[in-house]
């Protein structure tokens, strides 16, 4: 990343719509599930009433219901897709609810813990918000070599992603706690990015702050 950053930006996060899974109440992680009917429906209404932001940039999680999500928000708009966005990996609750997982002795201390243990043959929230740093660093870089070619700053950047993604960023960049930044299918934040990158770690002193709900 340039030090474009030091001009604020707008990054809208959206997480992507419903889908049965969702619906369910289930832990989706890994399973690459498609937007179910209603989801898309849903989001459509969102989009008729205007309700996501016009952005020029557009990055996505590589899973279906975040690609479908894209097409039906910003349909003129080929987003750019980062890998490291995947959801996280639930391991053994994945796919599986409440209901079905009550009298697990391991879920039970996941749910003691405040959701701070790693997921049992899954994945860790700190390897986790790791991950997700590291898509927003390739994010960055993409972005600073868009603006090398065509010499204009971006102004406004849309992330159709995961849940867990953006509680990732968020609570790593903006200063709140992880579950502070929960949002529900379809809905999103809309943050200024801001911030002089340091040469080396093509990181430093990056603050993202949420200037409104969608």
């Amino acid at each position: 990343m340039r030090n474009w950053t030091e001009n604020q930006i707008t990054l809208v996060f959206i997480r992507h719509g419903e889908t049965l899974a969702n619906n369910e109440r289930r832990y989706l992680g890994k399973t690459d599930e498609s937007l179910s009917e209603k989801g898309i429906e849903i989001l459509k209404s969102y989009k008729k009433q205007k309700l996501y932001p016009d952005v020029k940039y557009l990055f996505t999680s590589p899973m279906k219901r975040c690609m479908d999500t894209a097409k039906i928000i910003y349909p003129t708009l080929c987003p750019i897709v980062i890998p490291e966005w995947e959801e996280i990996n639930f391991g053994r609750f994945e796919y599986r609810n409440y209901e079905e997982l009550k009298d697990d002795v391991q879920y039970q201390s996941w749910l003691r813990s405040g959701g701070t243990l790693d997921f049992p043959e899954g994945e860790s929230r700190k390897d986790f918000i790791l991950r997700c740093k590291s898509g927003f660093i390739r994010m960055c870089n993409e972005l600073s070599r868009d603006v090398g070619q065509n010499a204009k700053k971006p102004s406004s950047v849309g992330m159709i992603v995961h849940g867990g993604t953006i509680m990732s960023l968020l609570s790593l960049y903006g200063g709140n706690d992880y579950f502070d930044y929960q949002v529900s299918n379809g809905r999103g934040y809309v943050c200024r990015l801001t911030g002089v990158n340091d040469k080396k770690t093509q990181e430093a002193h990056i603050q993202i702050k949420v200037v409104a709900e969608i």
